[in-house]
């Protein structure tokens, strides 16, 4: 999980149960510096506890921790430098936006000229100046995680752990706050490692992404590579929709190419196939076409649209190829919208190249 230079934060091997229940299995992660980092995972599978592993809120069972060639594992909180973003906030009601950012400053018994300078130094991060005396009920909600980030990066931490922060947040201000998430980050190059179970969340704001399940990272890379390259058929259907095509290698196709499934399609891939071996191919439905005459493309299927879901900029759709199988499609809406043009029963070719097909664990 290397990424050429040395990583700010460098896990090996580790692992946590909470009784007989095994939560964290020799968990393996290498944080490159002044990157975003995405814990991405179903609930459950050992993302919050990996982080507070890392806050020093959790003790793990076996494994190392190592930050900045330091190695925390058996640190206390407190010592360790790294600070972590609730996903409740945790905003202290009776204090001001200002006495809250000032809290851990205080705590360590800064001088109150360097409190103050970095207090105005964080507001003016988050672009709260002129809010500092004003109460968290008096904010928004956006205003208030912008508190919760500059309490945490006014400590000036060499790692800040955010754990769902966009959570509280209505789906209208969440993109928004993620831009100006990724935008504090990029000023101030502090590492963050996100936590999150939202794949669009982790896709818009992370450098790398690490999927989890069942407490192991099953793959790490950034997100492009992630989703067009998945390594497992978890990974592949956790992130986004795939169709996915299982069968056997066909002897004699050209160069080894073809997959026949069981309900009668032959597929055509990229790369040569293990010779009459059973195999598994995918195709996102964003990488295929759809047409009423036949597509001209390498693999193209007659079908009949079973259903059509109008999403504004693309339209899904779901397209019935035999009794066994249907494919799901998505189109993108043009300036003549196509939503008009696609109707339920009508006949139409789904179309994708070889290149789109990629192979999974059969």
């Amino acid at each position: 999980m290397a990424t050429g230079a040395a990583p700010i934060l460098a896990i090996r091997g580790l692992s946590k149960s909470f009784g007989a229940t095994a939560v964290l299995h020799e968990v393996s992660l290498d944080v490159p510096r002044g990157a975003i980092v995405a814990l991405l995972g179903a609930s459950g599978s050992g993302k919050t506890t990996l982080l507070q592993a890392i806050a020093g809120l959790v003790e793990p069972d076996a494994g190392s921790i190592v930050l900045d060639g330091r190695e925390i594992g058996a640190a206390p909180a407190f010592e360790r430098s790294v600070n972590m973003m609730f996903q409740s906030y945790a905003l202290f009601p009776h204090l001001s936006v200002a006495d809250n950012i000032a809290y851990g400053l205080r705590a360590r018994r800064a001088p109150r000229a360097e409190r103050e300078q970095l207090v105005a130094w964080a507001l003016d991060l988050v672009r709260l100046e002129g809010l500092g005396a004003r109460r968290p009920e008096q904010l928004s909600g956006g205003q208030r995680q912008r508190v919760a980030l500059a309490r945490c990066l006014v400590m000036k931490p060499t790692v800040l752990l955010l754990d769902e922060p966009m959570a509280a947040l209505d789906r209208g201000l969440r993109a928004a706050v993620q831009r100006e998430l990724v935008g504090i980050q990029r000023r101030v190059g502090t590492t963050f490692i996100l936590v999150t179970h939202d794949q669009d969340e982790a896709m818009a704001m992370a450098d790398y992404v690490a999927v989890m399940d069942k407490g192991r990272i099953v793959q790490f890379g950034p997100p492009r590579e992630v989703y067009e390259a998945p390594t497992t058929r978890f990974v592949a259907s956790f992130l986004g929709t795939i169709n996915l095509f299982e069968g056997q290698a066909v002897p004699g196709s050209p160069s080894g190419r073809g997959l026949a499934t069981a309900d009668g399609l032959q597929v055509t891939a990229a790369a040569p196939l293990p010779a009459a071996a059973a195999a598994c191919l995918g195709v996102r439905p964003e990488k295929m076409s759809l047409a009423r005459e036949p597509t001209g493309l390498g693999n193209d299927f007659p079908g009949t649209v079973e259903e059509v879901s109008y999403c504004g900029n693309l339209t899904y759709a779901v397209v019935r190829l035999n009794p066994a199988r249907q494919l799901a499609v998505v189109v993108l809406n043009g300036t003549h919208g196509t939503r008009a043009g696609l109707a339920v029963g009508e006949r139409v070719h789904v179309g994708f190249p070889p290149e789109a097909l990629v192979a999974l664990p059969a």
